[in-house]
């Protein structure tokens, strides 16, 4: 899987060795674990999906730019797989999913391979978040048809947002905290289910 991220542009060398570390045959269902390692999304249950692994690996490269990250955010734990990748590259992670019952499954498998500075909250991605100000970046694993400009009250300067955003098409979306205002570079087309706010206990 590392090789095929190699080839697919991915060069930061810290991300290709978490990803390497996580096994991601460990959150998805025994009956699809034969895929876990193909590049392919993959359904968790409750009509979400574990991100296809070059999706993962890119995110977590714009958002590290080559340098250390001390606190990140990431909005839609799903399976818990990424939030496993970025404990690798980054001192303090904070997860957040909105509906519960992948929360709780995520818990447990992030707890069982000992990811010890990963936090995760049952929340959404809307308001409330003001506390873990400032970040240096921010993952959402969900699309937005528009900016969430308060997500970027949340990072200290130079901070990303790496976010999919878009209409009709979604594109990988990287926004750069300025000291005033801030900067939007598009990469690579995308897809995800949508950016939802409220809670779903279930």
């Amino acid at each position: 899987m590392v090789d095929r991220l190699r080839e697919n542009g991915v060069s930061d060398e810290v991300v290709l060795q978490a990803m390497n570390a996580i096994p991601r045959h460990f959150f998805v269902e025994e009956a699809l674990a034969s895929r876990a390692y193909d590049d392919v999304s993959l359904p968790i249950g409750s009509g979400q999906t574990i991100s296809r692994p070059l999706t993962v690996a890119r995110s977590c490269e714009l958002a590290r730019t080559r340098s250390s990250i001390r606190r990140i955010l990431e909005i839609g734990t799903g399976c818990g797989y990424q939030a496993a990748v970025l404990s690798l590259i980054a001192k303090e992670v904070y997860s957040i999913e909105r509906i519960s019952s992948l929360l709780g499954r995520a818990r447990v498998k992030l707890r069982k391979l000992k990811c010890h500075n990963v936090q995760v909250k049952h929340a959404d991605g809307s308001s409330g978040l003001e506390s873990l100000f400032p970040l240096d970046a921010i993952i959402v694993a969900a699309g937005a048809v528009e900016l969430p400009e308060h997500l970027i009250d949340l990072l200290a300067e130079d901070g990303r947002l790496i976010i999919p955003l878009g209409k009709d098409t979604q594109f990988l979306t990287e926004v750069k905290k300025l000291k005033v205002g801030y900067e939007l570079i598009q990469h690579e087309e995308v897809s995800f289910v949508p950016f939802l706010s409220g809670v779903v206990v279930k």
